[in-house]
């Protein structure tokens, strides 16, 4: 954990990247943040450069610096180190941060594995980026256990191992079933962060039922037997009967596609 005495030196990179400037204003970073006049002087060149992408791009980061300096949060400090580097800048910011005994934040892939080696404390955006990422991306598919019901009439709702909620589309009769689901959204709250899925087709939670099998059968051998030619019945209450009982196989049926074209 880093003092407010140890200072962070800020490379280029992360200037041009620009994520350091909400990530300030959050109130997270306490340390002194500071600036080499060289790193400014490599964005001034960039600047002026006949490339208009590289521009554009260091354009970017002066404006980044030159918001950073008013956030309230922190403290912002352009060190008048040298003009001329003929080590380069990034060599510049190992030797300031190894005699400040301070960090270095930068996105630099070889500027990072340098500090590592010279055993500079690094902190980089792109890991703590991936680490705040969600768990879970939309088009990715878990098995749920879905404990409660949500608040709209159709919702089942699970819980992720860190105690992320997912509310799951037609999933209030699988309430204390495992099933699998497909992430579709997230949505970040004051309260924390919500995620929605949807019940992945073919499901086979694995508490449900078997009950709904057996049915199956004589569905289809009534189907398969209704063809053939019957023997006449000198009673007409037989066929009345048989009408009766093909009636309820053939609702239960539609209940299960129905049920399985909502999962």
């Amino acid at each position: 954990m880093f003092r407010k005495s140890n200072p962070i030196f800020v490379d280029t990179s992360v200037l041009i990247d620009g994520r350091i400037l909400p990530l300030a204003r959050s109130g997270f970073m306490t340390s002194t943040l500071t600036v080499p006049r060289t790193v400014v002087q490599e964005l001034q060149l960039l600047a002026d450069q006949a490339d208009p992408e590289k521009r554009s791009r260091a354009r970017y980061g002066l404006d980044v610096l030159r918001d950073l300096q008013h956030v309230r949060f922190i403290k912002v400090v352009i060190l008048q180190d040298s003009t001329h580097v003929p080590e380069g800048v990034d060599n510049r910011l190992l030797a300031l941060a190894k005699k400040a005994h301070g960090s270095i934040m930068t996105i630099d892939f070889n500027l990072n594995k340098v500090a590592q080696i010279e055993r500079i404390p690094i902190l980089n955006i792109n890991d703590l980026a991936r680490d705040l990422r969600m768990a879970y991306l939309p088009g990715e598919r878990i098995k749920l256990d879905i404990t409660t019901k949500g608040n709209d009439s159709h919702q089942g709702v699970g819980h992720l191992s860190d105690g992320t909620m997912v509310v799951v589309e037609q999933a209030v009769k699988l309430v204390g079933k495992t099933v699998e689901v497909e992430f579709i959204r997230s949505l970040q709250t004051a309260a924390g962060r919500m995620m929605f899925a949807k019940l992945v087709q073919n499901n086979h939670p694995s508490n449900h039922s078997n009950n709904d099998k057996p049915h199956k059968k004589p569905i289809k051998q009534m189907k398969q037997s209704a063809p053939e030619p019957a023997k006449p019945s000198p009673k007409p209450v037989g066929k009345s009967k048989a009408r009766n009982f093909k009636h309820p196989a053939k609702h239960g049926e539609d209940s299960l596609i129905e049920l399985v074209n909502k999962q």
